[in-house]
């Protein structure tokens, strides 16, 4: 399963995607969880990185099928869908509708995960 790594630049103050955060952890778990799992995504993290340029947020996505995620995600339009999607938009500027995958990303460089032989 590829990783899916985006970007996005924060431009709202950061306890605002705090509190975008806690809700998907809290009061939307459930909802956060269905919304995961219907898109195959067995995990997602966010990092916060502070630059001189401005704060950006990176996110880590294990996601089983990008290709056939991606226009599903543009499409949806149910209620926990569209409020993830306006929240997304509102703290970074990157509207999902237009790109669902995020700011697009180049794998420049990669470890290997095995051991030297």
């Amino acid at each position: 399963m590829p990783y899916l790594v985006r970007a996005f630049p924060l431009i709202r103050p950061v306890v605002e995607l705090q509190q975008f955060l806690s809700a998907l952890s809290n009061a939307k778990r459930a909802e956060a969880s269905r919304f995961y799992r219907e898109y195959g995504v067995s995990h997602e993290s966010a990092y916060l990185q502070e630059t001189q340029h401005g704060n950006i947020l990176i996110v880590v996505t294990l996601l089983a099928d990008q290709e056939e995620a991606a226009p599903r995600y543009r499409a949806a339009s149910e209620e926990f869908h569209t409020w993830f999607k306006e929240q997304v938009f509102y703290l970074s500027g990157i509207d999902p509708n237009v790109t669902p995958l995020g700011p697009p990303t180049t794998q420049m460089f990669c470890w290997p995960t095995e051991p030297d032989e």
